[in-house]
């Protein structure tokens, strides 16, 4: 077995999402975590104490200028992903930028251009495609036990972080739709439409309820919300053939597949229910996980492609799909509710 390369690491952003980056590239062997980067005094103490052999700095300029850094994750505010990545893309650094990839869809577009032009990995942050329950239910997919999808819906929900800076739709939904759009396996999201409620800030929505439709007349429908009494993470798959569900809360059976289905039999059929639709409710079955954090597979699939020059799992270009969609629900949002064209 050919023993893998160190590459050097800097990780831009180390609050509450960034620190778990700075504990996995601290921890994981063939890493070497030179800075940590913060503008915040409290977040590089910490940093400091997780990562003892890592700089803790505010300057971005001096991190982007040490050739040792070959590698940058952006785990910053999301008003700041697209400038912060640019310029490590600028500087000659492979790129891990978390989700959303940025806010805005023309400085998308430009940062996948800019990676693409300098041979820079850019790779986004759509962390649940790292997940070994959410691989396998694709894999169900992909062999077609669940026959052709039709539709599929999630649930992202509690009483968590309340944010002011956006709604719970873009602090939310990324995940989701990019999990359909896994699930959905060649089928182009063509329209969307979203609806929410302001109640705690006026103006940024605390609950939000989008529907995505695909070009093969799929559905898929997310429900987010950090104001509610439940702690949900779930994904249900409706197939012609089976259904399935992801439960991400659940300890260890987070995976089951249900042999449900109807079916409509030959109109021309003799009898006197000819044509009726038959239901069929079968077993359940709990296919065999095997559970590990998907943060650190997500890092060391970035660490390989930064060593490889492979193409990543979650390349830009799916950042900028899934800004897409979120861009369209924005809109679909801010005119009540109505049906938005995604892409135009």
């Amino acid at each position: 077995m050919t023993e893998k390369r160190t590459v050097g690491v800097a990780v831009v952003g180390a609050g509450a999402w960034g620190k778990n980056h700075v504990r996995n590239f601290a921890s994981i062997p063939e890493s070497n975590l030179l800075y940590v980067c913060d503008m915040h005094e409290p977040h590089r103490r910490r940093a400091a104490e997780m990562a003892p052999d890592a700089e803790a700095t505010g300057d971005l300029a001096k991190v982007l200028a040490d050739e040792r850094v070959e590698a940058v994750v952006v785990a910053t505010p999301p008003r700041v992903h697209g400038e912060v990545a640019r310029k490590a893309v600028e500087a000659g650094k492979d790129v891990l930028v978390e989700k959303p990839i940025t806010l805005d869809l023309a400085e998308a577009r430009a940062l996948v251009e800019a990676a693409n032009e300098r041979k820079r990995v850019l790779m986004v942050g759509h962390l649940l495609k790292y997940h070994s329950g959410v691989r396998k239910m694709r894999a169900l997919v992909d062999a077609g036990e669940l026959g052709r999808v039709h539709y599929l819906y999630s649930h992202r929900v509690n009483l968590g972080q309340v944010r002011s800076d956006e709604n719970a739709l873009w602090s939310l939904a990324p995940h989701d739709l990019s999990i359909a759009l896994y699930l959905l396996p060649g089928a182009r999201p063509v329209a969307a439409a979203c609806q929410g409620g302001s109640y705690l800030q006026e103006g940024i929505e605390d609950v939000c309820f989008g529907e995505i439709f695909f070009d093969g007349g799929e559905v898929a429908a997310v429900h987010v919300s950090w104001l509610d009494p439940h702690k949900i993470r779930r994904f249900t798959v409706v197939g012609s053939k089976k259904m399935a569900t992801f439960d991400d809360m659940e300890p260890a059976e987070k995976l089951r597949v249900y042999d449900k289905g109807a079916e409509i039999p030959d109109a021309d059929a003799p009898g006197p229910y000819s044509g009726a639709v038959t239901l069929r409710n079968g077993d359940v079955r709990v296919p065999s996980v095997k559970l590990a954090e998907p943060l650190r597979a997500e890092c060391e699939h970035f660490l390989d492609c930064v060593r490889e020059r492979a193409l990543p799992e979650t390349p830009g270009v799916e950042g900028v799909a899934v800004l897409e969609i979120l861009t369209a629900m924005g809109r679909s949002l801010e005119t009540g509710g109505g049906r938005v064209e995604i892409g135009g």
